[in-house]
């Protein structure tokens, strides 16, 4: 009876071990698809890392599998942090989810030209009307003598 003990200890440390070693796997695939991914759309992908977030059982195109979702952060222009995911069932790439980002260059009202980066807010106009709707105007704030 202990060597049937033993063998149903040792089977469920190798599923245990084949479960992970799977999920590294996965992992190793998820971030050369998102690195590839971010290539193609000019977005850098931050500590070269994801995280798995998600596990779930589902259908596509007619295959049942689980799948992936996993959460990495990407940089639009190298001073920012954006969120991005990616879903993957085996080594198929299921779902992305990227930043958007919008090019302003050569669009009417961008004063800096320069792609990314929108044009400097007007200065607030301290002498307007009050509005008529629920939009309450900002004021610039007196310095306080103390």
């Amino acid at each position: 009876m202990g060597n049937l003990h033993d063998l149903a200890l040792l089977l469920i440390l190798g599923a245990v071990v084949a479960a992970w070693m799977e999920l590294a796997r996965a992992r190793e695939l998820a971030v050369a698809a998102a690195r590839r991914h971010c290539e193609l759309q000019g977005l850098q992908l931050l500590d070269e890392t994801v995280g798995l977030r998600s596990l779930r059982l589902r259908t596509i195109s007619g295959s049942r599998g689980l799948e992936h979702g996993y959460a990495f952060e990407v940089s639009i222009d190298g001073d920012d942090r954006e969120p991005g995911r990616i879903w993957m069932q085996g080594r198929r790439v299921t779902g992305l989810s990227l930043p958007t980002v919008h090019w302003l260059a050569g669009v009417p009202g961008n004063d800096n030209g320069l792609p990314g980066i929108p044009p400097a807010a007007p200065p607030l106009d301290t002498t307007a009307q009050p509005r008529t709707n629920n939009v309450v105007p900002l004021r610039r704030r007196m310095p306080r003598d103390d």
